[in-house]
C-alpha cells in the first residue's frame, strides 16, 4: 500500500511547541488545547510582522530538530515498511526546511520513508521566495491508499483520492470541521490508526 503522512502534528507535537514559542516571543498564553484555528496568526493573535518573526524562528534548523515526536508514531510507520508498505511524508514545509526536517527523521528511525515539500498552505508570506520540492501538478499523479492529516487547509488536496482512506488525527483546530466524504474518519492516536490501517489492508 502506498501511505501518505503529514508531518507537523501528526508526526511531531509542533503546535505544542509553538504555544510556549509565543509564550516567550511575545508573552502571549495561549494553551495548546486553545488552538482553535489551524490559522496560528488568527489562533495566537498576531500581528503580520509577529506572526513572521514566529515562523522565521520555529523554522531555524535548530529548532526544527527539537519537536517531540507524536507517541508511537516510528514505531508504527516503521512496521508498515516492514510489512513493504510505502510511506511517503508530505509536509507543507518550505524545502529550505528539508535538511533539518530529513535529520529529525532519521533521528527518529525514520530515515526509510521518502520526505516531499508540498506548498499546501500558500506560506510564502514568513519565508520570502519560498521554494517546495514537489508541484501540485505532479504531486495530483501520485497516488495513495491511506492518509494521515491533521488540517483542514489540506482537505482539498485530499478529496481526488476516492478509494483512500483518509485519517484525520484529532486536534483541537479541526475538532468542528465538517468532513468532505465518508472517506474521511476521524482518530485519536497512533495505536488506532494502526488499527484502521489493519482494517484498510485486510480490505
Amino acid at each position: 500500500m502506498d501511505i501518505y503522512v503529514d508531518f507537523d502534528d501528526c508526526l511531531c507535537e509542533t503546535a505544542r511547541y509553538f504555544s510556549g514559542l509565543v509564550k516567550r516571543m511575545f508573552d502571549k498564553d495561549i494553551p495548546y488545547e486553545d488552538i482553535q484555528f489551524f490559522d496560528l496568526q488568527n489562533s495566537f493573535n498576531l500581528a503580520d510582522d509577529e506572526f513572521d518573526e514566529m515562523m522565521i524562528e520555529a523554522h531555524r534548523p535548530e529548532v526544527l530538530i527539537t519537536y517531540e515526536e507524536t507517541t508511537n508514531a516510528s514505531s508504527i510507520i516503521n512496521s508498515w515498511i516492514d510489512e513493504g508498505h510505502n510511506v511517503s511524508i508530505i509536509t507543507g514545509r518550505p524545502y529550505s526546511a528539508y535538511e533539518a526536517s530529513k535529520e529529525w527523521l532519521i533521528n527518529h528511525n525514520l530515515d526509510r520513508v521518502q520526505l516531499y515539500c508540498l506548498n499546501k498552505y500558500g506560506r510564502d508570506s514568513f519565508l520570502k521566495g519560498s521554494s517546495f520540492s514537489l508541484e501540485l501538478e505532479d504531486y495530483y499523479k501520485m497516488h495513495f491508499d491511506f492518509v494521515v492529516e491533521d488540517s483542514p487547509s489540506a482537505f482539498k488536496y485530499l478529496t481526488h483520492l476516492k478509494d483512500a482512506r483518509i485519517m484525520i488525527f484529532d486536534r483541537p483546530w479541526n475538532k468542528d470541521c465538517k468532513f468532505p466524504s465518508q472517506n474521511f474518519h476521524r482518530c485519536y492516536n497512533w495505536k488506532e490508526i494502526d488499527r484502521e490501517f489493519d482494517s484498510t489492508r485486510r480490505g
